[in-house]
């Protein structure tokens, strides 16, 4: 029982946010994962954050984003 009270909970990434580059993972991208200037950190959501790790996965995938600026 302590055990779950410290050891970091398993998550997974799905395997859909992966696919292709969302609007999320650029802001994320163009953020270059910094958390504290994300819209959904903005939003107080209660859940840990697997974008940065999802925008490596694309970028092995998929190459760099197509950015509009």
């Amino acid at each position: 029982m302590l055990n779950q009270a410290i050891l970091p909970k398993h998550t997974e990434i799905s395997c859909s946010i992966t696919k292709n580059w969302t609007e999320q993972a650029i802001e994320c991208y163009k953020l270059n994962g910094n958390c504290s200037e994300c819209s959904i950190r903005k939003a107080h959501y209660s859940f840990d954050c697997q974008m940065p790790k999802v925008v490596e996965i694309l970028k092995l995938m998929n190459g760099e984003p197509e950015l509009d600026d």
